[in-house]
């Protein structure tokens, strides 16, 4: 195993990767790394190191046409599900009874009974035909 002690630009390159990337691996300590001269530097395994030019068959990126087709096909299975579900409820809502036309007056509103209140609390009608906010608040 060679070890190399390389900048993070040059880390970045071997290791197809982003330099800010470099710099949180080592932060994390993914990466063993010294600061020199206010400058990072990394050692990086060199025959670890991947060309970054070649296909990475095990990474999303080298299945990208795999996943693209899968995608596709889950697509194309959402439409359908989606006009079947729309048939369903065109079919659901023929069977349902048009509603009753409505009235063309409006009806009139229950009318409320005003209550007048007694003089002293505790009076003849005890709570019988008072609001209840007035039985709540008053006592």
């Amino acid at each position: 195993m060679t070890r190399q002690r390389v900048t993070v630009a040059e880390a970045a390159s071997l290791l197809g990767i982003s330099q800010d990337a470099v710099r949180m691996r080592h932060k994390r300590g993914k990466l063993e790394g010294e600061k020199r001269d206010n400058r990072l530097f990394v050692w990086v395994n060199t025959d670890q190191t991947e060309d970054p030019t070649a296909e990475d068959t095990t990474s999303p990126r080298g299945t990208r046409d795999e996943l693209l087709e899968a995608y596709r096909d889950q697509i194309v299975f959402l439409r359908r599900e989606l006009e079947r579900k729309d048939h369903l409820l065109a079919a659901a809502l023929e069977r349902i009874p048009p509603q009753l036309e409505a009235p063309s007056e409006p009806s009139e509103s229950p009318e409320t009974a005003t209550v007048e209140e007694p003089d002293h609390p505790g009076g003849d009608q005890e709570g019988a035909q008072r609001p209840w906010w007035r039985r709540v608040f008053r006592g």
